[in-house]
């Protein structure tokens, strides 16, 4: 008998698979996924074959994305969860990560947190401007910045996909998810701070069930998403990674415009008229700088390049 299924946890070489009809399966996966280099991780969409009280993942469904640090496959949704204040937002480590998101097809959403310390509006016009889902909360009470419950406010946001959940540790991820996901125990961590870095926190990626059908996930951090852990972008990619560019798209001088500090440049321009913020160009230009004189050469003996 085959059942298909989910996998929404992983240790120690056995997954937890989420089957259509809603049982779960503990099992461990063939050693044929072993010979063949294949790694079944959190998320994908696998078959089970059960014979008598055993079980065992028997192959993979095609993936739609993967994210190798932090392992997770078939996301559509990158919710990043940012402080205002202990930690403070790092722009260009934001930016980043909504780059990789878009150049793998994986849509950015963001939470600014602890508005009850330090005020999230500058941040919200940001990248409310730039088109992306922002909302800002003050988890201690639970509600948004205008005062409307988070859980009831976010959840909508969550419905119908598989959205990876990250950021830095102590900016409240895990307590945004026990907003969401009430009667789940979950662990959260205080923040050094000396470091402003979380300790007791998460340490694996593990799948929740969100209302609406989807599923959250919860991931190690900010810093296992970012180009130093592997994954490179090349200049093509990393225009479609600040979708705000898209609209000036052919209105340049040159044809093989940088848009870094070309006359004439439409996005250029754009930052100057207040169209762009001044932060997001300023991500652009230090992203660009670490890519612009790689040699096709370079790239082709690079794993993980995203072009």
């Amino acid at each position: 008998m085959t059942k298909e299924g989910r996998i929404v946890k992983g240790v120690g070489g056995l997954y937890t698979v989420l089957c259509g009809d809603g049982t779960e399966l503990v099992c461990p996966a063939k050693g044929l996924f072993r010979l063949n280099g294949q790694t079944p991780y959190v998320g994908d969409l696998v078959q089970v074959e059960l014979e008598g009280e055993s079980a065992v993942i028997a192959g993979l469904l095609p993936r739609r994305t993967l994210t190798v640090r932090p392992p997770v496959a078939n996301i559509d949704q990158l919710l990043m969860v940012v402080s205002t204040r202990s930690p403070v937002p790092n722009a260009l480590v934001l930016d980043r990560l909504i780059a990789l998101a878009e150049c793998k097809g994986i849509e950015p959403a963001i939470v600014f947190t602890k508005v009850d310390l330090t005020p999230a509006e500058p941040w919200l016009d940001i990248y409310r401007r730039a088109g992306f889902r922002t909302e800002a909360c003050d988890l201690r009470q639970g509600v948004t910045l205008d005062g409307r419950p988070a859980a009831e406010t976010l959840a909508p946001w969550f419905a119908g996909h598989v959205t990876a959940l990250c950021g830095n540790s102590g900016v409240g991820k895990t307590t945004l998810l026990g907003h969401l996901l009430p009667g789940v125990e979950l662990q959260t961590g205080e923040v050094s701070r000396k470091l402003g870095r979380g300790r007791h926190t998460t340490r694996q990626v593990e799948l929740y069930p969100a209302p609406g059908g989807g599923f959250i996930a919860d991931t190690p951090g900010f810093s296992s998403w970012d180009a130093e852990s592997g994954e490179l972008m090349t200049r093509e990619a990393l225009l479609r990674g600040f979708r705000e560019f898209a609209r000036f798209e052919g209105q340049c001088r040159f044809d093989d415009c940088s848009h870094t500090a070309e006359k004439g440049c439409a996005v250029i321009q754009a930052v100057k008229n207040g169209e762009i913020a001044r932060s997001r160009f300023d991500s652009y230009c230090a992203l660009y700088n670490e890519v612009r004189n790689l040699q096709e050469w370079q790239l082709a003996h690079r794993p993980n390049v995203i072009r």
